[in-house]
């Protein structure tokens, strides 16, 4: 048997019970996709845990920390409010950026700690 075909089973057969109980609830990750492009870019990503650390950051602020323009960071946080995963407040003439919830502090650290054990 050639080595692609090992991880594939050999006879077609399910288990009844365990379908019947996942197929409804599968639906239930519908959008969490969408939230994980949004992380899978090195930017974003570094953006998000960047505001894991620090509750609140200026657009400046998060520029400077991650190394690019204020543009560009504008830019990225915009994305990152548009879907759901980061809120913004203005003080004057600053913007203020946070996490929209501990869900996503949650996955971003969570990240981290997974792609630290695997180095």
């Amino acid at each position: 048997m050639a080595e692609e075909h090992l991880d594939i089973c050999e006879i077609q057969r399910f288990d009844e019970e365990k379908v019947n109980r996942l197929r409804p609830r599968v639906s239930e990750a519908d959008g969490v996709a969408k939230m994980f492009k949004a992380l899978a870019d090195d930017t974003r990503a570094k953006i998000i845990y960047a505001l894991a650390l620090e509750n609140e950051l200026c657009v400046c602020d998060v520029a400077t920390v991650i190394g690019t323009t204020i543009a560009n960071a504008s830019h990225h946080l915009r994305l990152l409010r548009n879907m759901g995963l980061a809120k913004y407040r203005k003080d004057g003439k600053l913007v203020f950026y946070s996490l929209d919830d501990n869900h996503v502090r949650h996955l971003i650290m969570t990240g981290v700690e997974h792609a630290n054990e695997r180095k």
